[in-house]
């Protein structure tokens, strides 16, 4: 880990803008992207991959924003992400948990994790979200601006809702 780094937070948007509503955790970082905050990372991807284990360590926070095609009450959830030797036959597709496992294994970091899911609901290859995926963003953009960020820059423990 990086004792010296001033960023201590990192924030993972994943997804692709090429597949509607599968672009929510990239479109949800360009909102902060403006922002331009002094302690906290974003980075964009299409999907996770073993060589972010190594990237956390830098961080004393990390949270993954996504979006997901299960039906959420809110149009989002904000959750503890724990850590998990969960795995496929393949690395094209890793779960965060399995980041955070990763990162302690290898690297002996356990940072603090979220997850934020954002439901989304067309998957087709085609630029932009759809109305529904559009109104949920928003509605989590204002949760995390609200509830999360001030914590974050504060250096204090996000709450559940």
């Amino acid at each position: 880990m990086n004792e010296n780094a001033e960023n201590k937070c990192l924030i993972f948007g994943i997804g692709n803008y090429g597949r509607q509503d599968d672009g929510l955790g990239w479109e949800f970082l360009d909102g902060l992207n403006e922002l331009k905050f002094k302690n906290v990372s974003l980075e964009y991807r299409y999907q996770l991959q073993i060589e972010d284990a190594e990237l956390i360590g830098d961080f004393d926070m990390v949270i993954f924003v996504d979006a997901s095609k299960n039906e959420l009450e809110n149009g989002y959830t904000w959750e503890t992400c724990a850590r998990s030797n969960t795995h496929s036959f393949s690395t094209h597709a890793l779960v965060p948990e399995t980041i955070l496992y990763l990162a302690e294994q290898l690297y002996h970091h356990k940072p603090k994790a979220y997850v934020l899911a954002i439901q989304g609901y067309q998957w087709e290859l085609e630029n932009g979200l759809s109305k529904n995926a559009q109104e949920n963003l928003n509605k989590a953009r204002a949760y995390f601006t609200n509830r999360i960020l001030d914590r974050i820059l504060n250096d204090a423990q996000p709450k559940l809702p």
